[in-house]
C-alpha cells in the first residue's frame, strides 16, 4: 500500500514514520509512505506558499497554485488516481470503520495544511475526503496524518506479527478491548484473573467479552449503545 503526505515539513513525516511497525513495514515493502514538499511548488522566488486572507482577518492562508501541484504530483507518482485526504477539523472524525475504509485503497495523498488554512478553490478541486483526528485545534496536518498512516498501515495484511490481532483490539464490534495480562502471574499481590490461567478457551472468550462490555459501558456508552443496535442485544 502507498501512502504519500504533501506536507510544507516532509522531515517531520519522514522522521515519524521510519521506526517500529511502520518502519519495518516498510523494510519487508509491505508499505511505502513518500512525501511532497508543497514549497517546491511556490510560483515565487522566495518559495512562500501563503497570503493574505480576501475580505481580511487574522493569519495567512495557503494559495491555491503550490498545494494543487504538490498533490497532483503525488497523484502522478501513484499512476494518477489517488484518494486525497484534507486533515482538518471540519472534517468527518476518524475511527476504526474509516480506517477500515482507507485500507481497502492502493493509494492514498494526504494533504495537510497550515496557517489559517487553504485556499477554498483548490480544496474543492482536488480533495476527496476531510477527515478530522477529533474536536481540537493543532498547528497542522502532520500529526493527523501519522495518526491515519499509523491505524491504517496496521490493517494492511503482514504488517503486524499476529494478522488476528488487527481485529480483536480496541473498537472491534464498537467495543473496547479486554484487559490483558502477562508473566508473572502475580504482581505487587495482584493476580491474574484465574480464568486466563483455565486454558479454557470458551470460558476465557466469554470473561474477555463481558470485560470488554463492562470497560466499553464505562469508558464509552455511546460505544456500547451502537454495538447494542448492530447485534441487536437489549
Amino acid at each position: 500500500m502507498e501512502f504519500h503526505v504533501c506536507t510544507l515539513f516532509p522531515e517531520m513525516i519522514e522522521q515519524g514514520c521510519q521506526t517500529s511497525i511502520l518502519g519495518r513495514a516498510m523494510d519487508k515493502g509491505l508499505i511505502s509512505i513518500d512525501t511532497t514538499n508543497i514549497r517546491d511548488f511556490s510560483t515565487n522566488k522566495h518559495m512562500k506558499v501563503d497570503d493574505y486572507p480576501y475580505g481580511g482577518g487574522a493569519g495567512m492562508v495557503m494559495q491555491a497554485e503550490p498545494v494543487y501541484a504538490a498533490c497532483e504530483s503525488a497523484k502522478q507518482k501513484m499512476g494518477g488516481q489517488a484518494r486525497v485526504i484534507y486533515l482538518t477539523p471540519q472534517g468527518r472524525v476518524f475511527d476504526q470503520k474509516m480506517a477500515e475504509e482507507f485500507a481497502r485503497e492502493d493509494h492514498l495523498v494526504f494533504l495537510c495544511g497550515h496557517y489559517e488554512g487553504i485556499d477554498e478553490r483548490v480544496l474543492e478541486e482536488v480533495v476527496t475526503d476531510s477527515v478530522s483526528i477529533g474536536d481540537y485545534v493543532l498547528t497542522g496536518g502532520e500529526l493527523p496524518a501519522m495518526v491515519m498512516i499509523d491505524a491504517i498501515a496496521r490493517l494492511v495484511p503482514g504488517v503486524l506479527n499476529n494478522d488476528v490481532s488487527a481485529d480483536i483490539e480496541s473498537f472491534h464490534d464498537d467495543l473496547l478491548e479486554y484487559p490483558q495480562y502477562t508473566r508473572p502471574a502475580v504482581w505487587h499481590d495482584k493476580e491474574v484473573p484465574q480464568v486466563l490461567l483455565s486454558g479454557h478457551h470458551a470460558r476465557i472468550e466469554e470473561w474477555r467479552y463481558e470485560k470488554s462490555v463492562e470497560r466499553t459501558a464505562k469508558w464509552r456508552p455511546d460505544l456500547l449503545e451502537k454495538h447494542k443496535k448492530n447485534t441487536c442485544i437489549q
